[in-house]
């Protein structure tokens, strides 16, 4: 009588065992997760998270040579597509670090490949700008507004500091989203860019 219930008791074993074994983990993770302030330090983007802003819809003149009157871009320029934005500077209105963000952003714009055509380039240019042969040459396609009259400050008071050496990234519906430092990798910001292209349904 005895040695069928020693059996039964044995064979209850290695089942006991399989359960705590496959329980245990899920156990350990559910406590670090929520019973402990530990969280892990991995992240998959590369540039700057920024709590997205919306950012207004502006008609801001188009850069034209110093002395002539430009034509208006669209309000609506900065929605529809994914927007790699730079920040001029300089009494030139693009300095040799708003030149730096510009190549920065150019050679993203190309690495992205089928994907280009998601995406603009855009440059808030500072007064006198532009050396617009240079624009046309190096940066064919470029979007360039000339943000330096009273009516761009609502829009450039929503581009946190620092903007030299700085791409900024734009949603399809206007909201900042991302910053890049053009000093780091390049291959960073074309990562990041791809995944959003690739996860995103719009623009």
């Amino acid at each position: 009588m005895n040695e069928p219930r020693r059996s039964a008791a044995a064979n209850r074993h290695p089942v006991l065992l399989l359960v705590l074994l496959f329980l245990a983990p899920l156990a350990a993770a559910f406590w670090l997760y929520y019973g402990s302030s530990w969280r892990p330090a991995l992240r998959t983007n590369h540039g700057t998270l920024i709590t997205p802003v919306p950012l207004p819809e502006l008609a801001l003149p188009l850069a034209a040579p110093a002395g002539t009157a430009g034509a208006m871009g669209p309000a609506s320029v900065l929605r529809g597509k994914w927007t790699l934005l730079v920040t001029g500077a300089g009494e030139a209105g693009c300095d040799v670090p708003c030149r730096e963000s510009l190549v920065y952003a150019r050679q993203t714009w190309l690495s992205l490949a089928q994907l280009s055509s998601r995406v603009q380039r855009v440059l808030l240019a500072g007064a006198g700008c532009c050396d617009l042969d240079y624009l046309q040459r190096e940066h064919a396609g470029l979007i360039a507004l000339d943000a330096s009259g009273a009516g761009a400050a609502a829009l450039l008071q929503r581009l946190p500091e620092p903007r030299e050496r700085t791409i900024f990234i734009v949603d399809p519906l206007g909201n900042l989203m991302m910053r890049y430092d053009v000093r780091q990798d390049p291959k960073g910001l074309r990562e990041d860019l791809k995944k959003l292209l690739e996860l995103s349904h719009i623009g």
